[in-house]
């Protein structure tokens, strides 16, 4: 009798808000699982970076070709059988979906916590500001995930490598569920 085959290596974009700890848990995840990891605003195409150093925030037509980026960038890592970790915000369910029709083996790690944890979080990074409105802003801009997007929610209001053996065991039942 031969054993199984071993499961594909996963495709994970680790998505939330600001302060929600997306590098470094995707960090962390991604060494766990032996994959490569990339932060998704290393992605972003020249005019994005030009845009947001002018100040100006970015829009839904801005972001769709550096979404289709990291969709792509997922792609090719699963054609080549690598697995990668992707640190993404993918806050709205359109964003998801323009990730996954290019890479629809994506899978999402939503690292969610309440305001005050987040707040906390931000307070306590060091020459990183970010006003309470704009998290609110992105707390509200956030969509949770839908039935159709394979993925798991992880609280992160608990020690970081509770977090990251919760997300790696569960990162690996979905893919174990799909092979």
């Amino acid at each position: 009798m031969s054993a199984a085959a071993p499961a594909p290596a996963p495709l994970v974009v680790v998505m939330g808000v600001s302060g929600s700890g997306k590098t470094t848990i995707g960090t962390l995840v991604a060494h766990e699982l032996q994959v490569e990891f990339i932060d998704g605003d290393s992605l972003h195409p020249i005019a994005n970076v030009e845009k947001m150093a002018s100040g100006t925030p970015l829009d839904d037509d801005d972001r769709a070709p550096w979404l289709e980026i990291v969709g792509r960038t997922l792609h090719d890592h699963g054609e080549r059988g690598d697995g990668l970790v992707v640190a993404c915000s993918a806050l709205k369910g359109m964003y998801r979906d323009q990730i996954r029709s290019q890479a629809p083996a994506a899978l999402f790690l939503h690292l969610s916590g309440s305001l005050e944890v987040l707040t906390r979080r931000i307070e306590g990074r060091s020459g990183h500001f970010m006003p309470a409105a704009l998290l609110q802003s992105q707390i509200d801009t956030l969509e949770p995930l839908a039935g159709d997007e394979d993925g798991y929610v992880l609280d992160i209001n608990q020690p970081v490598a509770e977090m990251v053996r919760e997300a790696v065991v569960h990162l690996r039942e979905l893919v174990t569920a799909r092979s």
